[in-house]
């Protein structure tokens, strides 16, 4: 644990809220809160019925963390050893094989191996006492993670914004139990491996993760996997922000799942209305051109705007949001609202405070993309966010005018490599050189899958629906037209 924290100026000169603060700093030297009883009471219930109470503590996600006591968590790692192989637990072998592995001391010895056996607590107390020891550990916890941040925020730290991120991130593990939860147990993840592995031969699992809707897209990526950082990345005016909202717009609706929007160039107005007329399949473009709309279409249209406003979606267009805030945020909404996947529109447009970033646009490339993927893998859940290409696509010449590349990624370098999938949005119309050419390559769209970190790469052929700014699984129809 970090060091008390002293204040050395006149105490007569601080406010009283200063005055409360250093008062609870000092207070950091009394002894840590703790549950000595409960422990022993726990220990002794799992010595005298292991098979029943160790399970129970296994269930509860009890570690040795919590307890207090070094002897106590020693002793109650080993028997959670003994617990998954599957070994007896009773009072001479156990105090064999302490006294093998050197570890009988450590306990207290063979007498206070006896003196817990002896302990005999009511067995209606156990997840009680359970709580309780849980219970102080958090508030050790909370006092340990509260020293460091007024140690730190003493020493006046220049990245104030950073310092409030890793404060809030820790307190929130406290409260939601990540340090037990990110406890790898290579046994029961591979258990898991085996089992995914059946389904998907059995065809009962075609995707491990959440479906974007286009069918292709599933096949070659398994779906958007928990922890994973999808980037797709076009030029300006191929649709990336439509194509990111097709997604959304099945999450959300078709797999009712949370869903969290960061929009970081247009309104929530502007992103629910794309929803809407492109869901309900409304074209408001056809009305300035005299187009009279039919009864179900005027039907259909609030139809979907009531499925909207039933869905577990949450858009946040705050302009100019630093990645520390936009990380705050998602936490909070995973932690209220249960979200399982997040959006974001777009990546270029998100900033870094810090001072390194303030000297380099690479440096602030870095840590954004950094911190997308690093927020992934704290949440659980997969990121889509938009990229911006720089003008490589229009630089090249015959067949490759206009066809996008990985390496056409903007400060690529750091993206690129946290990246999961890589999708490289393209439509020809948009570099046709004549009406013709733009007649013959309208609608037709293709997302080249660069990058798969755990899958097949290629070209997946789409149709871009210009009057509903809706992208289709499949090249257009032959006679089809984009709108």
């Amino acid at each position: 644990m970090a060091d008390p924290v002293s204040v050395s100026s006149d105490p007569s000169q601080q406010s009283p809220q200063l005055q409360q603060a250093a008062g609870a700093a000092s207070d950091v030297t009394r002894s840590l809160p703790h549950a000595l009883g409960p422990e022993k009471s726990l220990l002794s219930s799992m010595l005298q019925e292991p098979q029943e109470y160790i399970a129970v503590a296994v269930e509860e996600k009890l570690t040795k963390d919590h307890f207090y006591l070094p002897a106590h968590s020693t002793l109650f790692g080993f028997l959670l050893e003994l617990f998954a192989d599957g070994k007896e637990v009773e009072l001479v072998s156990l105090v064999q094989r302490l006294l093998d592995r050197g570890l009988l001391d450590r306990v207290g010895g063979p007498s206070a191996l006896s003196d817990l056996y002896t302990y005999a607590p009511s067995p209606g107390h156990f997840r009680h006492h359970l709580q309780l020891v849980k219970d102080k550990y958090v508030l050790r916890a909370i006092i340990q993670n509260s020293t460091e941040a007024i140690n730190q925020a003493y020493d006046a730290p220049d990245e104030v914004a950073t310092l409030l991120d890793t404060v809030e991130q820790k307190m929130l593990a406290i409260r939601e139990g990540r340090e037990n939860a990110n406890t790898f147990d290579l046994k029961s993840t591979v258990a898991e491996a085996q089992k995914q592995f059946q389904e998907m031969l059995s065809g009962q699992k075609k995707t491990q993760g959440i479906t974007t809707g286009f069918e292709v897209l599933d096949r070659m990526s398994g779906g958007m996997k928990p922890g994973e950082m999808f980037v797709v990345a076009a030029r300006p005016s191929m649709g990336k922000t439509s194509f990111m909202m097709n997604i959304v717009e099945h999450v959300c609706m078709d797999l009712n799942k949370p869903t969290m929007v960061f929009s970081c160039e247009m309104t929530a107005l502007q992103l629910v209305q794309r929803l809407l007329y492109a869901r309900s399949r409304f074209s408001v473009s056809k009305l300035s051109k005299g187009y009279t709309p039919g009864k179900l279409e005027l039907q259909k249209v609030p139809a979907v705007a009531l499925e909207i406003a039933r869905s577990k979606l949450v858009i946040d267009d705050t302009p100019g949001i630093s990645i520390n805030e936009l990380r705050a945020k998602a936490r909070r909404k995973k932690r209220d609202e249960g979200i399982e996947f997040i959006a974001i529109d777009y990546l270029q447009l998100l900033k870094s405070r810090t001072k390194q970033a303030e000297n380099s646009r690479e440096r602030e490339i870095a840590e954004i993309s950094g911190g997308i993927k690093n927020l992934a893998k704290e949440l659980g859940v997969p990121v889509l966010i938009l990229a911006q290409l720089n003008r490589g696509p229009e630089t090249r010449t015959g067949g490759s005018l206009g066809v996008p590349r990985m390496s056409d990624l903007r400060e690529s370098g750091s993206i690129e490599q946290d990246a999961d999938l890589v999708g490289l949005l393209y439509r020809a119309a948009y570099y046709a050189k004549d009406n013709e050419e733009r007649e013959e390559t309208e609608g037709k769209a293709e997302l080249v899958l660069a990058k798969n970190r755990n899958g097949e790469t290629g070209n997946i052929p789409l149709t871009f629906i210009a009057d509903l700014m809706r992208f289709e699984t499949g090249a257009p129809a032959a006679e089809g037209s984009g709108g």
